[in-house]
């Protein structure tokens, strides 16, 4: 990653062991990266939204911890830009491994009776998790994290695919835009990386305002929130009340009528999205 920008900020050398493509306090002296930040609003207002909705409506509760995992990830990640320091990067990275355990524990019992716990999947995401953190925490080395990361994405990847494809293929429109877009910000993430230094470069001969559109992390947060959030609407008929296993997850009469109520809520339904 670059090193550091030579400008001071309200934080102070920055701690963590990754800074990113962003110059530090170009645009703010409280942030140190001011795009970088402000883009993690994707990761916080529509799931808090999503979550009170959900509420709302009546659906599972594990389906209201996946919008707060969302959450929890964006502020996480806000805190870490804004200050550069290394336990504010913590509360980036640790809620990234645990929230995509949750989406892999709902995504493999979304076809279960409600209320039932599947304890030897909850037990093995559990110490997934815990020795993630403890092996990260003693390494310190940030590819180890981006490695356990990609591979619980993989699995989110893999199983919401099969659900797609061969479960409920009438949910294909969503599925791929949510994996799409998703994809799109992985590869600006890895322009950001490879090309950093032909970027700023690129930065200093454009205007301010123009040059905020060359921070592809920051768009990498954008489109990584709106998949994630997508994805999460994608999971809404297949978490029922009822869990009616005759009917996969979708439900039947009040239950699907609660999930088609959110969905128009959420102002985004099959016929838009294909």
């Amino acid at each position: 990653m670059p090193p550091a920008a030579d400008r001071e900020g309200y934080w102070g050398t920055p701690t963590s062991t990754l800074e990113w493509c962003e110059e530090n306090y170009a645009v703010s002296y409280y942030i140190a990266e001011f795009w970088n930040t402000v883009s993690n609003l994707i990761f916080i207002l529509p799931p808090i939204y999503g979550a009170i909705q959900t509420y709302k409506d009546g659906l599972e509760k594990r389906y209201l911890a996946a919008y707060l995992c969302l959450t929890a990830v964006g502020l996480g990640s806000w805190c870490f830009h804004m200050t550069l320091k290394y336990e504010m990067q913590l509360l980036d990275e640790l809620p990234m491994i645990y929230s995509c355990c949750v989406f892999v524990y709902c995504l493999y019992e979304c076809f279960k009776y409600k209320n039932t716990v599947n304890y030897a999947l909850l037990f093995l995401l559990i110490t997934y998790s815990v020795v993630v953190s403890i092996v990260y925490l003693d390494l310190k080395e940030p590819v180890f994290h981006q490695i356990m990361y990609g591979t619980l994405v993989s699995i989110i990847v893999l199983r919401s695919v099969y659900i797609v494809l061969w479960v409920y293929p009438w949910l294909r429109g969503l599925g791929y835009t949510s994996l799409t877009v998703f994809l799109m910000g992985f590869f600006l993430w890895n322009v950001d990386n490879i090309f950093c230094d032909k970027l700023r470069a690129l930065r200093e001969k454009l205007p301010p305002v123009v040059g905020a559109v060359t921070q592809f992390h920051a768009w990498w947060h954008i489109l990584t929130g709106l998949g994630s959030y997508l994805h999460i609407l994608l999971r809404a008929p297949l978490m029922s009340p009822q869990g009616d296993l005759d009917q996969g997850c979708a439900g039947m009469g009040e239950d699907q009528q609660k999930q088609d109520k959110y969905l128009d809520s959420t102002s985004v339904t099959q016929e838009e999205i294909m």
